[in-house]
């Protein structure tokens, strides 16, 4: 049976590359009944052109993990019974939800596997902020030092990849370093401390090559966290390299767990990235905001 499927590409991801990987991978979707292409034209419309899908049987999103996240967000407004299965070509910057599903990094590959692989359910999270705004996210929620490394990380012109997050965290350890205090609590524990950031993670990765959370999984109903406790700047260097390999869980500086609820109060406004998106930055004042787990909420194509 001749299976509805949509390509929603995202022309700008990858410095504007994505568009010239698209074009070359016409053939394969020729090859599967000419499947259906959107591209997205202003930010947020990966959300509209996902969230009109209902009828289809799966949904590709290609481009960075940008273009996954409103892909995704626009899915979940689909009843359960009727949301397309996710699949993912990642031609983007970090490509980090991509790691966690282990798509191929060569674009043809990733869609064939997108097209006929089988699919299985991953968790989602849900954001939530004290005015009741709310946003779902795939891989990973970044509060404080990590959001200002993507704000950096997307302006750097001539660089991509892990490189541009190199570049950009380097870059806001010596300009922007600076802690907040934070009351959390999850349902596990409560605490109080005074960190640069905190991570809360479904997946392993972040910023193009970060094992920031080695034990994470995307399907085991449980979200790991990773903060770190009021460091020098030079200590910061010193566990960096450590955060790459995933071995940083070593040092006493260092916190992880893992939790379904977690909710924190702070001391002053909170910058927060959702899956590498600026969901509040300069300019905002959100100082509490809470996030749950969603167990098996989406079905996705992994390899």
């Amino acid at each position: 049976m001749h299976r509805k499927i949509k390509i929603i590409l995202n022309p700008m991801a990858d410095m504007g590359n994505a568009w010239r990987v698209a074009r070359d991978l016409r053939s394969i979707t020729e090859q599967h009944g000419g499947i259906e292409w959107s591209g997205t034209v202003y930010p947020g419309h990966a959300i509209d052109l996902a969230k009109s899908s209902e009828g289809y049987d799966m949904v590709i999103a290609m481009g960075g993990d940008g273009t996954v996240h409103e892909v995704m967000n626009g899915l979940m407004q689909i009843p359960e019974e009727r949301r397309p299965v996710l699949g993912v070509v990642p031609v983007g910057t970090g490509n980090d939800f991509g790691y966690a599903i282990n798509a191929s990094g060569t674009p043809a590959a990733a869609l064939k596997q997108a097209i006929e692989g089988e699919p299985s359910m991953v968790d989602i999270g849900l954001l939530t902020v004290a005015n009741g705004r709310k946003v779902f996210f795939d891989n990973s929620v970044g509060i404080g030092f990590l959001t200002i490394v993507s704000i950096r990380a997307h302006q750097l012109p001539l660089v991509r990849g892990f490189l541009a997050y190199l570049v950009a965290t380097i870059q806001s350890i010596i300009i922007d370093y600076a802690h907040i205090s934070m009351q959390i609590e999850t349902d596990n524990e409560k605490w109080e401390q005074r960190a640069p950031y905190l991570e809360v993670c479904n997946g392993q990765r972040i910023g193009g090559g970060y094992l920031i959370a080695p034990d994470a999984k995307i399907d085991d109903g449980l979200f790991n966290y990773t903060t770190i406790k009021d460091v020098s700047r030079s200590m910061l260097f010193r566990i960096l390299p450590e955060v790459m390999k995933g071995t940083h869980g070593r040092f006493k500086q260092i916190k992880m767990g893992t939790f379904k609820k977690f909710s924190i109060t702070a001391d002053r406004p909170l910058y927060i990235h959702t899956d590498g998106e600026i969901f509040s930055g300069p300019g905002t004042d959100i100082r509490e905001v809470s996030f749950e787990i969603l167990p098996n909420a989406l079905k996705v194509v992994r390899s």
